[in-house]
């Protein structure tokens, strides 16, 4: 068996692994799980042990975990209480991020390359730290609601940058193939308000305990349906992907409670018990640590781009924060807005693939945003306050929702 065959059988294995080690530490402190995922496909990856090689079944696998977690990240927003003055808000922020990063860019690799460096030093993990919120009982606060504006305009604004500045077409080119994807997402979502889905959901209730499974079927056609049209525009897929869970979101508004529960159940049993642990394992497994530690410029680039991130993102978020927050909940929300990954890792990508920037680049761009991973929602859910639900998260339910 090569180590092609024999990463089909490590890579569910080391997602086990995952979970059972994050589990194993968590008396003492309560780490993000996708740290675990991200050290083993590093470990058992070519840059190690070199028991897993990429391939092109691997690949395709991570592709559609990538798309899974963006689709959970649109459909996890509110778009109703982000929008008007927080969207606004966070959007100025992005802005800000993006005109430094450009900056930052000029001085490491000028031309099209200080784009796609300002574009990953501008994002935000929000698929990455929704299931952190969610753990700790903080979407519905406002420092949780904070968080998820500034993370879907640090996940969707970057995409649309991506297409816009990084596509093989001329920029108005793109902009017009551009504005054609957003009128046909835009109608999508119009439709999604304006119709009445009593048959769908009544169809999906009466299949959600069947072999029919119509709901995760009929899911699964919308994330095609968007991507395929993504790609078929020679957009960036995540961006189909992301506009799916805003749809599918709207269309379980009106279904009864326990019918939406329930499917949410479901599909985060498909994203995060399947797909999403093979995107960071396999993220992972990709990783060029030779690319890093066989170049000095791009060893010393590292800890400026993590750096470059916390600022960038963590003072921008600022204006976000919610009204009368705390020194504490102020510098938490810097940390985990500063969290950035899955963009870095696509924009990173189309850079290398395109020569804008060199691989030695892209590792460290790539290697800041698994350290921002690995340490910034730890570090903001400590400084927040929340060690002791880290270690025991039964604390959780004694906290009232609307806290901040």
């Amino acid at each position: 068996m090569d180590a092609g065959d024999l990463g089909l059988v490590l890579i569910p294995l080391l997602a086990v692994a995952a979970p059972l080690l994050a589990r194993g530490i968590r008396p003492v402190i309560r780490v993000p799980i996708i740290v675990f995922e991200l050290v083993l496909g590093i470990l058992a990856g070519p840059a190690v042990l070199g028991w897993v090689e990429p391939t092109p079944i691997l690949e395709k696998l991570s592709d559609f975990g990538l798309a899974m977690l963006f689709f959970m990240a649109g459909s996890e927003i509110d778009f109703r209480a982000v929008s008007g003055r927080p969207l606004v808000r966070a959007s100025i922020g992005w802005s800000i991020s993006v005109v430094l990063g450009i900056a930052i860019g000029f001085f490491l690799a000028p031309g099209e390359g200080m784009v796609v460096i300002a574009i990953a030093l501008s994002s935000t993990a929000l698929g990455t730290l929704m299931p952190i919120l969610r753990d700790a009982r903080e979407t519905d606060t406002p420092f949780g609601r904070a968080v998820t504006v500034i993370g879907a305009v640090g996940e969707f604004l970057p995409l649309i940058a991506i297409s816009l500045f990084l596509s093989t077409r001329t920029t108005p080119l793109a902009t017009a193939v551009l504005l054609a994807f957003v009128a046909l997402a835009g109608l999508a979502v119009w439709m999604a308000q304006r119709m009445q889905h009593g048959r769908l959901h009544a169809f999906v209730r009466a299949t959600l305990h069947t072999s029919d499974q119509f709901g995760v079927r009929f899911v699964l056609l919308l994330i095609a349906a968007l991507v395929g049209l993504s790609v078929m525009l020679d957009l960036d897929m995540l961006l189909g992907a992301f506009v799916a869970g805003a749809v599918w979101r709207i269309i379980m508004a009106r279904a009864p409670e326990k019918d939406a529960a329930a499917m949410e159940t479901k599909l985060e049993a498909i994203a995060f018990g399947l797909f999403v642990p093979i995107f960071f394992l396999y993220t992972g497994v990709n990783f060029d640590l030779q690319a890093l530690t066989g170049s000095s410029s791009a060893m010393l680039m590292l800890p400026l781009f993590l750096v470059a991130l916390l600022v960038l993102r963590g003072t921008t978020a600022q204006l976000s924060a919610p009204p009368g927050a705390s020194v504490r909940d102020r510098t938490a929300l810097g940390l985990l807005a500063a969290t950035g990954l899955p963009i870095i890792v696509a924009v990173t990508a189309i850079g290398v693939d395109h020569k804008m920037i060199d691989t030695g680049t892209a590792a460290a761009l790539v290697g800041a945003g698994m350290l921002s991973v690995l340490l910034f929602p730890l570090f903001g859910m400590l400084i927040r306050g929340d060690a002791a639900r880290l270690v025991d998260p039964e604390l959780v339910r004694a906290r009232p929702q609307g806290e901040l």
